[in-house]
């Protein structure tokens, strides 16, 4: 029962490679109301910074059309000509405006995610054309959220509105009997003023909806303990085939040990548990160990040595040393110099003396 929990229930974080992976699918954090608060925020900087030039550009524009209406021909090729290049203009006035828009609504992807180039949003799904999906989706958590944030966004936005427009009843009541140029300039002020208060409430609303909907994606994400193990698998590999591996190379490397110990100098034992085996030429900076090892392979070591007649001497704390200090192929340290030293001589006196014997 344990081991089904283990394999259904998604109760760990997800890994980075999860992660990522989800990201190359296009399955991303996003939130909605980022990108409309990106807009509007981008739309009230626009409309402080260019309404007056594109007032400006629109009004010269309609005055010269105005100015002029008693010669433009309306007929045919000229209808089309004035039709195309009012267009132009229009154009022209409110492309700079448009363009910083879409960046905006750029910007507010980005800023949520990296930028992301994915087809899997556009691969066919029965889940997006079938029913009972739809029927899910629709009294979903997700659809629930939607609804109260859109009846929250309503109520705030709302009450704002009244509480702005409100104290200004008698100034809307009077605008229908002013200047016209005066008028422009009330709806400019009143425009900037509600635009403001929807953007600061909109900045709450966003960063709430963003942490939501964050945390609904990270949930998304997690994994169970068996996909875990799988990736892990997949990312490190097999433990056994990894542990066979390591075992062939450890014993490959004990036969090259071994291989080495007839060239060996001298063993150092301690008698029993330890034997290291050094090899001393002229020459040489320092001797150098062939081979080492503990209990059966200390034994093996002796062994081989006996049969290839290498000396074998009996000293604990110099063999524990080296045993701990030392590695294969490498040169003894500089503090074993002296104890080692004496233990060659030691064994080049007793070589030279079997030698004058025989």
């Amino acid at each position: 029962m344990a081991e089904g929990q283990e394999d259904t229930e998604r109760s760990e974080d997800p890994t980075q490679k999860r992660l990522d992976e989800a990201l190359e699918r296009g399955d991303v954090a996003k939130s909605q109301e980022v990108n409309t608060w990106f807009v509007i925020a981008a739309g009230a900087l626009l409309l402080m910074a260019f309404s007056g030039p594109m007032v400006n550009g629109i009004a010269t524009t309609l005055r010269g059309l105005v100015a002029h209406s008693g010669s433009i021909r309306v007929d045919g090729r000229g209808f089309t000509s004035i039709v195309e290049k009012l267009s132009l203009e229009v154009v022209a006035v409110v492309a700079i405006p448009l363009l910083l828009l879409a960046l905006a609504a750029v910007g507010g992807n980005m800023i949520q995610h990296r930028l992301v180039w994915s087809t899997e949003a556009l691969k066919p799904k029965f889940s997006k054309v079938s029913p009972m999906a739809g029927f899910g989706r629709l009294f979903s958590k997700q659809a629930l959220a939607n609804f109260v944030k859109g009846l929250i966004k309503l109520a705030l936005i709302g009450t704002i509105m009244t509480a702005l427009m409100y104290p200004e009843r008698f100034r809307l009541d009077a605008l229908v009997r002013i200047d016209p140029a005066a008028m422009l300039s009330i709806t400019q002020s009143l425009s900037l003023q509600m635009m403001g208060a929807v953007v600061a409430v909109l900045a709450l609303i966003a960063a709430a909806d963003y942490l939501f909907q964050y945390r609904q994606w990270f949930e998304r994400q997690k994994m169970s303990v068996r996909e875990l193990k799988e990736e892990f698998k997949q990312t490190n590999g097999n433990p056994e085939v990894k542990a066979k591996i390591r075992q062939i190379r450890q014993t490959r490397s004990r036969k090259r040990m071994m291989a080495a110990v007839p060239d060996a100098s001298v063993v150092i034992t301690n008698p029993t548990h330890f034997a290291v085996a050094l090899k001393y030429e002229r020459g040489m900076n320092a001797p150098i160990c062939v081979a080492k090892g503990a209990d059966l392979i200390a034994r093996k070591i002796r062994e081989v040595a006996t049969e290839h007649n290498i000396p074998i001497v009996e000293n604990p704390p110099l063999a524990r040393a080296l045993h701990a200090t030392v590695e294969i192929d490498q040169e003894i340290a500089p503090e074993h110099y002296q104890a080692v030293a004496e233990v060659i001589g030691y064994v080049m006196r007793l070589n030279r003396a079997v030698a004058a014997r025989r």
